[in-house]
């Protein structure tokens, strides 16, 4: 969306959530609670997850994101309304890390099953937000990044299909012991996803192999994993948050980089304000795309869900990096 983020209050929230708003978009129009339903009962963090959660549990399953279709997860309170729908659940499936708001909230809570995808996989350190040329050091403080911000774990594993694969298989395992009445369905759906995802990876393999370039710029820090799993180098104009704001030396710093890389494109999102990334296009003379960081699905997004909107990822990508 080519507007700036904002902050929903608690208290609206809570009339959202209370009118039925808080399922998910992509995959439900139900208005079903999030808990005491007569399914397996299971609050998602925000989209990924909530994906995830409808995949492998398919019909036997009720899903309830606690990120709003249209909202930056990172923005994310939670409102007194949710934290009841949260107890009355029988999961809860989220990335820790990503969502303070969220990880506080469960670990507060009296439920049973809690699954952090954060434990299903390796979550990595992508060191700074931009990469050194020879004879060149990075100053990450002295553009505006601090060491805390540009040294922590990176939480955006599921843009790494090979990952999220392994969160997926977690994921199955963990709904097969929570509720073994349907532990066979389960493992059958986490199979089916599985495989999908093996094949979203071959896509991608095949389709970056060869291109003009291995550098594209982003938004924010957000495809650290995509990169690291395609030969890809990634240079975010902000860091993991997407809050932060670049120094003007940052920007310098990017238009030099473009030239140097043989750059073509700035890549923007759906969730945040798609301002900086275009004054850096303007100013470098570049073009510029959107490369979705999949953190919820909107009308803007190009794609209903997650596998769609990572094959526009993909198409977006190889144009902008020139694939062969």
């Amino acid at each position: 969306m080519n507007v700036r983020r904002h902050h929903i209050s608690g208290l609206a929230l809570a009339a959202v959530t209370a009118l039925g708003a808080g399922t998910l978009s992509a995959c439900s129009s139900d208005s079903a609670a999030a808990g005491n339903t007569d399914k397996f009962d299971v609050v998602a963090s925000f989209y990924p997850m909530a994906f995830l959660a409808e995949q492998i549990g398919g019909g036997h399953v009720n899903v309830t994101s606690l990120t709003e279709p249209g909202q930056e997860p990172h923005d994310l309170e939670i409102s007194a309304q949710q934290r009841a729908q949260l107890e009355d659940s029988d999961a809860a499936l989220y990335l820790k890390g990503l969502q303070p708001s969220v990880d506080e909230t469960v670990e507060q809570s009296g439920l049973k099953t809690k699954i952090d995808a954060a434990t299903l996989t390796k979550l990595e350190d992508h060191g700074d937000v931009e990469h050194e040329h020879e004879g060149e050091e990075a100053h990450s403080e002295e553009e505006g990044h601090s060491e805390e911000e540009g040294h922590a774990l990176d939480p955006h594993v599921w843009l790494d299909p090979v990952k999220y694969a392994e969160i997926a298989k977690g994921v199955g395992t963990a709904f097969e012991k929570a509720d073994p009445d349907h532990a066979a369905d389960y493992k059958k759906n986490t199979e089916a996803l599985v495989k999908k995802l093996d094949g979203l990876n071959t896509q991608f393999t095949d389709g970056l192999k060869n291109t003009k370039t291995k550098v594209f710029f982003t938004n924010h820090a957000a495809f650290g994993y995509l990169a690291e799993r395609y030969g890809l180098t990634q240079e975010a104009i902000s860091g993991v948050d997407p809050d932060s704001e670049p120094s003007p030396a940052r920007i310098k710093k990017l238009q030099q980089e473009a030239k140097a890389d043989g750059v073509t494109t700035v890549f923007y999102e759906t969730l945040v304000s798609d301002k900086t990334a275009k004054t850096l296009a303007n100013d470098a003379g570049l073009k510029t795309d959107v490369l979705d960081p999949l953190e919820g699905i909107t009308d803007k997004s190009k794609g209903d869900d997650y596998f769609e909107v990572m094959e526009s990822n993909l198409t977006a990508l190889k144009t902008a990096l020139g694939a062969k």
